[in-house]
């Protein structure tokens, strides 16, 4: 009984401390909301400011102005010799003679006597033609007198005969026999002396000899390479120029070519070039890059005259090709003329884009006709939001000129 009565008394104990323990949690939570809110009810709060408020670019200049102006063309081109020849010999033998200079890379003058064929077989042959010459004259003369005396027998005869049988009296078909072969005799005589001289090989120009075949004791016929010679003279320099651009060239051969400077980049220092004259269109397009072939005539190419550089055939040079006058202008930077020909111009602190008309545009600059007037200033600074309009204001460290036109 009494342990009956104990567990009795337990129950209501316990159940007494859970309550108590559920609403001391809810205290705790209402007191922790409360907290919450009188935190977020007494932050302070931002304003949001002009966070949108518009600032103008900053930017550089260009001033431009109009006037008369030639454009270069520039390209590239192949230097080729103006003279290049295969130098054979025109008669058979052995080749005795050569000239100290007759070697690659050796200088020779026009006229010159470059290899040498042993003359002995074509002097006895002219001896042989003289000889005969000499007889068919004896043969002539003896013939001549044959028909004097006929003559004069017939004039004794005083007889009338035709004239078929007078020619024959006369011997005169005998005559024109012995001169035939005095002009067959002396004509083998010119023919042998023409052999004897051509074993003499000469050069035909002024020249260089880029390679030699041949040596001491050759033996050699007609046709067979002696040597290789280019002229000295002139060199010529073939370049290709777009098709756009020919109405701006002027050629030589129309009258007074465009004046050309070329140079060798790889191998000539910077400001090194040798002067030319565009001499004429050569009338042919690649058939890869549709260029139109032009030629550029260069003097001295050896630089005999001068202390400029020379050229090596087959080099690949710069051409810079002066064209006609491009009258009453503007000529700006290439990358300045912007997407479908138009140029930003800083007009009264904004951006304006206006189009112009291109007339021509070299490997630098832009020639533009219509669309700038002298004064006005073009943007130079490449800005990221492009819009007509938009605020620009200038960069006073660069003053009003932040660039190069003319």
């Amino acid at each position: 009984m009494m342990e009956e009565c104990e567990d009795t008394h337990e129950e209501p104990r316990n159940s007494d401390r859970t309550v108590w323990t559920i609403v001391l949690c809810m205290a705790i939570l209402t007191l922790a909301g409360g907290i919450v809110y009188v935190i977020r009810s007494t932050e302070p709060t931002a304003e949001r400011g002009d966070v949108m408020r518009r600032s103008a670019a900053l930017v550089e200049v260009v001033e431009v102005f109009r006037a008369d102006h030639r454009p270069e063309v520039v390209v590239l081109g192949t230097v080729e010799a103006s003279r290049d020849l295969e130098l054979s010999p025109r008669v058979s033998g052995e080749i005795v003679a050569m000239a100290p200079s007759f070697e690659p890379g050796g200088l020779v003058e026009r006229g010159a006597t470059l290899v040498t064929i042993d003359p002995a077989d074509y002097r006895n042959a002219l001896a042989m033609r003289r000889s005969e010459l000499r007889e068919a004259r004896a043969t002539l003369l003896i013939e001549q007198g044959r028909r004097t005396v006929a003559e004069r027998e017939f004039a004794l005869l005083d007889e009338t005969i035709d004239d078929d049988n007078r020619a024959l009296v006369l011997r005169e078909p005998q005559i024109e026999s012995a001169e035939a072969r005095v002009d067959a005799a002396l004509a083998a005589v010119t023919q042998a002396e023409l052999h004897l001289r051509r074993t003499e090989v000469t050069a035909p120009f002024d020249a260089q000899v880029l390679a030699r075949d041949v040596d001491l004791g050759s033996q050699v016929g007609p046709g067979d390479r002696l040597a290789r010679l280019v002229g000295i003279e002139q060199a010529w320099v073939i370049a290709a120029v777009p098709m756009r651009t020919l109405p701006w060239l002027r050629f030589e051969s129309d009258g007074d070519g465009s004046s050309v400077r070329v140079r060798d980049r790889t191998a000539w220092e910077p400001g090194v070039f040798r002067e030319g004259v565009l001499t004429r269109l050569i009338g042919t397009v690649d058939d890869q890059t549709r260029l139109a072939r032009v030629l550029v005539t260069v003097e001295d190419p050896l630089a005999h005259r001068s202390d400029a550089p020379p050229f090596l055939l087959g080099t690949v040079v710069e051409v810079r090709v002066e064209g006609r006058v491009l009258e009453d202008v503007v000529r700006v930077d290439r990358e300045l003329v912007r997407e479908d020909d138009t140029v930003w111009v800083f007009a009264e602190g904004k951006l304006e884009i206006r189009p112009v008309r291109v007339t021509f545009r070299d490997a630098e600059h832009a020639y533009i006709g219509d669309g700038l007037d002298n004064g006005e200033r073009i943007v130079v600074t490449n800005l990221a939001t492009v819009s007509d309009g938009i605020d620009l204001r200038l960069n006073e460290n660069l003053g009003a000129d932040g660039g190069g036109a003319g």
